[in-house]
């Protein structure tokens, strides 16, 4: 075989050629190929590429690379950061780069590079997400970002990349079902509203886990009405059952929902 190859087979008998390298130590795998020679190439482009920073960077990914572009993200990563990782990522100095591929690239904080070394992004639709015990996790509901959120009305990009999940970059708006942040005379409010046949104003309240609270007892009400609709009720971090009952016994409801016949 020649270097950096070697053969297999596939179920069905066919036989197919692996190229790897092995630098620092670390066993990459460069992928499968149809014959001997171009998983040799694949192996000299690889040696080429891990030798010769000055001429091969991510941005100088050549056109009909027998290499795959993950596979050349993770080999510059490894020669210039001297860590290995499966995934396509390139780490800078305070933060790291995901590339789900050339011209769609995800920014996060060092912190996070941990989580994504060992956790695959996948994109369906237009969203995106990473797997964990078989299930498909949104990766905005990593950072409090909601499923049902919209973007500069429930949470916003600060720099207006939307590619951008550094924490610093990331702002919640509306942390609460239900519950939208408003101007008012000037004043910050927070109002609350409800879905039945159409939208319902519950209330408008000056703090954000009053109007939590009081879309809480608005589904309460409405439960005990006899609609058989489910709502998903708020958890309200930092107030205790005490603090909660005594809030939710004194807050007012609209007057339409009380009466509402369903």
């Amino acid at each position: 075989m020649l270097p950096g190859v070697y053969f297999a087979c596939k179920k069905s008998g066919e036989p197919y050629y692996r190229a790897s390298i092995t630098f620092l130590g670390k066993h990459i795998s460069l992928g499968s190929y149809s014959t001997e020679l171009k998983a040799h190439k694949a192996y000299k482009l690889a040696r080429g590429l891990l030798n010769n920073p000055s001429k091969w960077g991510i941005d100088n990914y050549p056109s009909s690379c027998l290499l795959s572009f993950h596979k050349w993200v993770v080999l510059n990563n490894v020669r210039d950061n001297k860590i290995y990782i499966k995934n396509p990522i390139y780490i800078k100095k305070s933060y790291f780069l995901y590339y789900i591929d050339r011209n769609n690239i995800l920014k996060f904080d060092v912190e996070d590079l941990f989580y994504y070394a060992g956790h695959k992004i996948l994109r369906r639709g237009g969203h995106l997400f990473t797997s964990e015990y078989g299930m498909q996790i949104n990766l905005m509901s990593r950072y409090g970002i909601k499923n049902y959120a919209i973007a500069e009305r429930d949470f916003r990009f600060v720099n207006g990349d939307d590619t951008d999940f550094r924490y610093s970059n990331i702002e919640i708006i509306n942390r609460y079902n239900g519950v939208t942040k408003c101007l008012r005379k000037g004043l910050h409010i927070y109002q609350a509203k409800i879905h039945i046949n159409g939208d319902y104003i519950i209330g408008r309240y000056e703090s954000e886990e009053e109007a939590a609270i009081a879309y809480n007892k608005a589904a309460d009400i409405i439960k005990d009405k006899g609609l058989k609709k489910v709502y998903r009720l708020n958890y309200i971090e930092g107030i205790d059952e005490i603090a909660y009952a005594s809030i939710y016994q004194r807050i007012r409801i609209s007057k339409k929902i009380k009466d509402l016949i369903v």
